[in-house]
């Protein structure tokens, strides 16, 4: 069963036609990579599903409610959640303050600058902060400040920020960009624990050890469109993706 569907999906910049036609499915529990070279529009299609893009024409829906025309904060509440590239956290905050801010903005909605005045009282929020700081390996890391930590422990916390939220979708652009390869085994491990909560995960990812660690199913894209797409074992095997990628050096 497709929990996130995008139909005919079409986006240009000017003359630049950066998603051409786009279908994807991606079924519920499980994990779905999206690769492809740079330029081939899996950023500006990642922009689609959380509302800071448009498409021109075409749909996407998750858990068959529209994502288009809504606010950001609105598809989070949803049950979307994302992790970008570059981790992005309160880095002058406490870590357990930064797992508690995501978690107060799933309840309430849109910010709310009176959040301040209420965190102390919050308790069963800062506990169920406290929880995924203890799922994740940070409890004891919980009052230092954030922007102290190592790449990877930054991304740890930035998980721990989205799943706070108890997401149906994680959607995560590059998650181990710029790690060394005990951080990027050690987040490869992470997600695959995440995966068993039945948390739908939607993967855009360089690192091809990743992927294949990881995925269920891969969707290529080139050049705006998709290419393939298909179980891991048959796409190193594809002739059309090994020709977008010069003779498959990257697989």
């Amino acid at each position: 069963m497709s929990i996130l569907s995008v139909q005919n999906v079409n986006k240009r910049f000017g003359g630049l036609k950066a998603l051409d036609n786009v279908n994807l499915e991606v079924e519920e529990g499980t994990v779905h990579a999206i690769i492809g070279p740079n330029g081939a529009g899996k950023s500006t299609l990642l922009n689609c599903f959380i509302g800071k893009l448009e498409p021109d024409t075409g749909s996407v829906t998750f858990a068959n409610k529209s994502l288009l025309g809504i606010k950001p904060y609105e598809i989070n509440q949803l049950g979307v959640s994302r992790v970008f590239q570059t981790p992005e956290i309160f880095a002058d905050l406490s870590l357990v303050d930064n797992v508690m801010i995501p978690a107060f903005a799933k309840r309430d909605g849109a910010f709310k600058v009176n959040w301040w005045n209420t965190v102390g009282d919050e308790k069963d929020i800062r506990a169920k902060a406290m929880d995924m700081l203890q799922d994740l390996g940070l409890a004891d890391k919980s009052s230092e400040i954030a922007g102290q930590l190592s790449r990877g422990d930054k991304r740890r916390l930035e998980l721990a920020m989205c799943l706070v939220q108890d997401p149906q979708l994680l959607l995560l652009d590059e998650p181990t960009a710029g790690m060394a390869r005990a951080d990027t085994n050690n987040t490869i491990d992470l997600l695959k624990t995440i995966s068993k909560r039945n948390i739908t995960m939607v993967v855009i990812e360089h690192d091809m050890h990743v992927v294949f660690s990881l995925a269920d199913k891969i969707s290529v894209l080139a050049q705006g469109t998709v290419i393939a797409e298909d179980v891991p074992q048959n796409i190193k095997g594809n002739a059309k993706v090994q020709e977008a990628y010069l003779g498959g050096a990257h697989l």
